[in-house]
């Protein structure tokens, strides 16, 4: 991934309702989900949705197809794998981690992964 992508990817991302539609299309895996159902789960307007969405796409990290009369979304998986070989590309200064756990990102707390993303 050259800088300039990492950096589109990051700022779309930068942001609350947007970082919350990504994990809510992440989660939802190759599947995807209806723009109605991304709205529902993340509690963001279908025409604020719209934006947010069309901001992911730009920056490659989500791509949409239809299906009859419903228009799927869906996390670009290589995309954000890319981000996040970009940012751990020089971990440990290019060198093997000396440990399982250096460079391991550390666990959800449990009260940070049960709450909902705002909105």
């Amino acid at each position: 991934m050259e800088t300039k992508d990492a950096v589109t990817a990051l700022a779309a991302l930068a942001q609350t309702s947007r970082l919350a539609v990504f994990r809510t299309l992440v989660q939802a895996g190759p599947a995807g989900l209806p723009a109605g159902q991304v709205a529902e789960l993340t509690g963001i307007a279908p025409s604020s949705l719209s934006f947010h969405l069309k901001e992911l796409s730009h920056a490659g990290l989500a791509d949409s197809r239809q299906e009859g009369r419903f228009v799927i979304y869906t996390a670009r998986f290589e995309t954000m794998n890319a981000l996040l070989g970009y940012l751990t590309d020089n971990c440990c200064g290019g060198n093997p981690c000396t440990s399982a756990t250096a460079c391991a990102p550390k666990p959800a707390s449990r009260k940070s992964a049960s709450r909902k993303e705002p909105a």
